[in-house]
């Protein structure tokens, strides 16, 4: 199975709506991703042995999924019921936004793509369309959705976390892995936030400078 053959599953009967949200099952998601790939891994990125990135009062989450040989890592911020970042969150919270989040990273590898593009189902042709992925927010039971109402406030939290992700990085190649990671959001951001996404390129060139110019040790 290929990324493609992810594209074209129809997860519409494990998905469930509330709020006009539509959510996945991460344990299904998880299922259809050990049956494409029993290679598949993921890890949860963890900061000074907390799986939290602290940004601005809140805190943000990161999960690698590596598919098909390749890692792929997502973030996510942990929010409360209102879709509103939490600034002093409990284990439950942490737990959930850390399984929305691996779903999403698996979302990244072609399962599920098409509910982040609104769509109703997943595209039938080889020529797939690129869409835009946005961080999933709110929901208890399940670890998926779409919402188009704080578009503007996603893009920020994703800037910022590119950005906050450069003062944790050490060498270039990891610099790079990053960026190439999150490509398809970072294209996106490039064309509905051109500033935003302009903050990201430069800070990622001022951070790439100051590390090939660092003697080595």
């Amino acid at each position: 199975m290929s990324p493609l053959d992810l594209l074209k599953i129809n997860v519409n009967d494990h998905t469930e709506k509330k709020n006009g949200l539509t959510y996945l099952s991460w344990a299904w998601a998880w299922a259809e991703a050990l049956k494409a790939d029993p290679k598949v891994n993921f890890k949860v990125e963890m900061f000074d042995g907390t799986p939290l990135m602290p940004i601005g009062g809140t805190f943000m989450v990161w999960v690698t999924v590596t598919m098909f040989d390749k890692p792929v890592t997502c973030m996510l911020p942990v929010l409360d019921y209102r879709n509103k970042p939490i600034s002093t969150p409990n284990s439950f919270d942490v737990n959930t936004s850390i399984m929305r989040c691996l779903v999403k990273a698996i979302a990244m590898h072609g399962l599920g793509m098409y509910i982040y593009a609104g769509e109703d189902t997943p595209p039938d042709t080889e020529e797939v369309k690129p869409v835009t992925l946005m961080p999933i927010v709110d929901g208890l039971t399940a670890e998926m959705e779409v919402n188009t109402h704080n578009e503007d406030d996603n893009k920020k939290l994703f800037a910022d976390s590119m950005i906050h992700y450069t003062n944790i990085c050490h060498d270039i190649k990891g610099l790079n892995s990053y960026w190439k990671a999150n490509q398809a959001q970072l294209d996106a951001l490039k064309v509905s936030h051109p500033d935003l996404y302009s903050q990201v390129r430069n800070r990622f060139a001022e951070i790439k400078k100051q590390l090939s110019e660092k003697p080595s040790e």
